[in-house]
């Protein structure tokens, strides 16, 4: 039996997370008796400092309607193709993690594994030269694919960045036009129901009070409802991922505009370089433990590629996720939730993957525990295997230069990745569970990238003709750098 549906959802905090989980709310719950309310302050700041992206944000704003050109002109956007890492394996070593697909599968064996048999063959090549991305981004080129799978270009993904300050306030423009209301102001206080301990309404300045049927938290860090309210605890995992602090800082754009984000190594952390149309972004992730904040941003300052614009902003964070994402009627999106530095770009992702889920599991006013529980056990499997991948770049280290990659690379690591590792190790074998994000290509870009180098490959690619294969992979990496080459130039 449905219960009586919800018809008030209020969403506090605004920023990113706040502003896309009221348009896709506009566009998708807006029945016409249902009200969607963000509220937020002028006077409260927001992190804004994401600004690259992996592919499913093309899939949210293509849900939304949103028309690529408009979004890209409107953020300031470009193209990603992928990321370049820089010095994580031995110091002077560099790899990309590409979009899309490595070659094709061949009597449905992963492209890996023939490539792992065959690598040592001449006019094999390396494996990225079986990525129409990494080719593409070498080459300073790109196209969007057509869409059809037969495309010589059906390879090929890619995502964006883009100001994420700017791509806020495209949302609202959107949200608001398609009748989500703003409210200004700070919250003071918060009325929670004493029979179920749900939150009843929010009290702001100016002796206001909201109710709702529903609350999205996207408070930040501070997790104001969730949190703070409701009382959900934090699991830290800076015993993984101990890098606590970062500083960005925004440059004049440079030039060649590169299609990929860069992450470069440095001796207690990392260098993000992501390149918009009218700057480039920059920041350096660091443990503090290791490094103490001038020396971090002396190291920023001293590998930037073009003159400051903005004075360093610091930030700090602890990398974990709440116990439950929802808890009550309260839904927690976004810094409240959870924080994975954004090595991978994938703190955007968690927000409309978390939106997603929530829609998917839309409760009535009965609130059941079966949708609230699965809602939780899906994002926390979402959360716990992004912090594998990112925990890999660190521990797939020779590197032993520096306190903090010796602490990283002799660390204990979750069981669920030391098996990822295992089985890679042995055969080149990787196994998806569940929805995880990362593909199979992703985990081989980074697995060989870090030097994980496997005994051998999965026997079953012995029942192939090995010279047949061997020339099938010639063609398909002479294709790949043929359709790179036909590609415009990036501008």
């Amino acid at each position: 039996m449905t219960g009586a549906p919800i018809r008030r959802v209020v969403i506090v905090g605004g920023g990113t997370a706040g502003w896309m989980a009221a348009a896709a709310a506009a566009r998708f719950l807006d029945d016409g008796q249902r009200t969607i309310t963000l509220i937020e302050s002028d006077a409260i700041g927001t992190v804004g400092v994401g600004e690259a992206t992996i592919p499913p944000i093309r899939g949210f704003n293509a849900r939304l309607g949103i028309d690529e050109a408009d979004f890209l002109r409107a953020t300031r956007g470009t193209v990603k193709l992928g990321i370049e890492f820089v010095g994580w394996r031995d110091g002077g070593d560099r790899y990309f993690h590409p979009f899309g697909t490595h070659g094709q599968d061949i009597e449905g064996l992963n492209f890996h594994q023939l490539w792992l048999k065959l690598r040592h063959r001449d006019g094999i090549g390396p494996i990225d030269d079986y990525s129409l991305a990494a080719v593409a981004a070498r080459h300073r080129r790109f196209a969007p694919p057509p869409g059809d799978p037969r495309s010589p270009l059906a390879g090929l993904d890619y995502a964006y960045h883009f100001d994420a300050g700017l791509y806020a306030a495209f949302l609202r423009a959107r949200a608001e036009a398609q009748g989500a209301q703003r409210i200004e102001g700070r919250i003071l206080d918060v009325d929670r129901d004493a029979e179920t301990g749900f939150v009843r309404a929010v009290r702001l300045e100016g002796d206001r009070r909201v109710e709702a049927d529903l609350f999205i938290d996207c408070s930040g860090f501070r997790s104001l409802l969730l949190g703070e309210k409701m009382g959900v605890g934090f699991e830290d995992w800076s015993h993984w991922l101990p890098c606590d602090s970062a500083i960005a800082v925004p440059t004049e754009r440079s030039r060649p505009l590169l299609p990929f984000t860069r992450a470069t190594a440095h001796r207690a952390g990392w260098q993000w370089r992501i390149p918009l149309q009218h700057r480039t972004g920059n920041g350096h992730v660091y443990a503090s433990r290791f490094i103490d904040h001038d020396e971090a941003e002396r190291t920023l300052l001293a590998h930037l590629d073009a003159p400051a614009t903005a004075p360093p902003r610091r930030l700090s964070f602890t990398a974990g996720r709440r116990q439950r994402m929802w808890a009550g009627n309260v839904v927690a999106l976004g810094l409240a939730g959870g924080f994975l530095e954004p090595l991978e770009s994938t703190s955007i992702h968690l927000i409309q993957t978390g939106i997603s889920k929530l829609f998917g599991l839309f409760p009535d006013m009965r609130f059941t525990a079966v949708e609230r529980d699965e809602y939780n056990r899906l994002m926390a499997n979402q959360f716990d295997a992004i912090r594998d991948f990112i925990i890999l770049h660190y521990h797939a280290t020779a590197r032993d230069d520096s306190p903090f990659w010796r602490h990283v690379r002799t660390m204990a690591i979750p069981d669920t990745l030391t098996r990822k590792l295992a089985l890679f190790s042995e055969k080149g074998r990787i196994f998806r569970y569940d929805d995880e994000l990362f593909s199979i290509p992703s985990w081989v870009a980074v697995m060989l990238g870090q030097g994980i180098d496997p005994d051998g490959y999965d026997p079953v690619v012995d029942a192939l003709d090995a010279d047949r294969v061997a020339d099938a992979l010639r063609r398909m990496r002479t294709g790949h750098a043929d359709i790179a080459r036909q590609l415009p130039a990036v501008e």
